[in-house]
């Protein structure tokens, strides 16, 4: 399991640039709207200093174990317009890409900077949040509405099925219709994915600040936690061009970079671990002499479950797993003296997976 988030905002708000720097795919940023035509596409891997500590412990003179990091996709969609629900800008071919990721992140603009165009002649970071989730709402709403429209048809012939979920769209509707996003209403059921809703997905709002601006809060990025803030939802603040920056240097320059600047963790690593805890996702790993590998699974899945990320026969012929913490194995330098401490635990197919864990699987051929 991976996990995918789209950007998206306005034009020139910053997307491309941020796209750039954290998958150093090399889209196309550029000073006028419109300059993803495609969506972009770039799985970067996900910083876990947890998987090189255990490449120590299994590293056997030379040989040191190769490191598999779990990853993140993202995806650059194109800057969506007022209008753009009724096909105005690019229209409505770019909303689909945005029902395939898990997660969406509103790039909006926190900066101020006369060469670079803003698409409304200014910049106020809350209309411009207000309106792409417009947009998005309105995309959802007329979606939703033609699927209502043949499942009430359904529902005429005694299809117990399309009635109850003619129902629940209707439910949905009237959310919609008051102009807040599907995932603030209260419903009877939960919303089947194949709704297709936008407004569902969990969102993240990164301020995009100016190169002197991470530190302290300015006007802009204040506004946009208030307005966060009434949806629960959560803010990175990052500088699309120090991330540029960042993604040029060696790891060791750009940590110092980020400690000259005042920052713990680059954007990256702050979008990665917001977009982690918004989707309630954790990592267990597995290692040994033949690789450090880790698997992103959802919090409170069980052993069996966690096994299947690794292969579906090992879900299957699941027995128990032999489970320790990651510090544990760190301390006690390997398997064979994990064991003869008495750390390493054996679980059941009861067993829920716990962050870190590092887990051996048992089971049937």
């Amino acid at each position: 399991m991976g996990l995918s988030i789209g950007i998206v905002g306005l034009p020139n708000v910053g997307k491309s640039t941020l796209f750039n720097a954290i998958t150093r795919a090399g889209a196309l940023a550029a000073n006028y709207p419109f300059a993803t035509i495609e969506p972009n596409v770039g799985r970067v891997p996900v910083p876990d200093e947890r998987l090189g500590a255990l490449a120590k412990v299994f590293t056997k003179g030379e040989r040191v174990p190769p490191i598999i990091p779990t990853y993140v996709e993202f995806v650059d969609i194109a800057g969506l317009v007022k209008g753009a629900s009724q096909g105005e800008g690019l229209g409505n071919q770019f909303l689909a890409n945005i029902r395939e990721v898990d997660a969406i992140a509103h790039v909006v603009r926190c900066f101020t900077d006369d060469n670079v165009i803003h698409v409304a002649g200014r910049v106020d970071p809350t209309d411009d949040i207000e309106t792409i989730n417009t947009e998005l709402i309105l995309a959802d709403l007329a979606g939703l509405e033609k699927r209502l429209a043949n499942l009430q048809k359904k529902a005429k012939g005694n299809d117990k099925d399309a009635r109850e979920q003619a129902a629940l769209a209707e439910q949905i509707l009237a959310v919609l219709g008051e102009g807040r996003p599907a995932r603030a209403g209260t419903y009877d059921a939960p919303i089947p994915k194949d709704f297709g809703l936008i407004t569902t997905k969990p969102v993240i709002y990164v301020a995009n600040v100016g190169e002197d601006e991470l530190t302290e809060d300015n006007d802009a990025v204040r506004r946009v936690r208030e307005y966060a803030a009434r949806e629960n939802a959560a803010v990175v603040k990052i500088s699309a061009q120090i991330e540029g920056e960042l993604a040029e240097m060696p790891e060791d320059e750009a940590r110092e970079f980020l400690s000259d600047l005042g920052v713990q963790e680059s954007g990256l690593d702050q979008l990665v671990k917001v977009g982690y805890e918004t989707l309630g996702l954790i990592t267990f790993i597995t290692s040994g002499e033949k690789e450090v590998r880790a698997w992103t699974i959802r919090r409170g899945e069980k052993a069996p479950e966690a096994a299947g990320e690794i292969h579906s026969d090992l879900e299957r012929g699941f027995i128990r797993a032999e489970v320790i913490e990651w510090q544990k194995m760190v301390e006690a330098g390997g398997w064979a003296n994990a064991k003869a401490k008495g750390w390493v635990r054996t679980e059941g197919k009861d067993y829920v997976m716990q962050d870190g864990d590092i887990m051996n699987v048992l089971h049937s051929s």
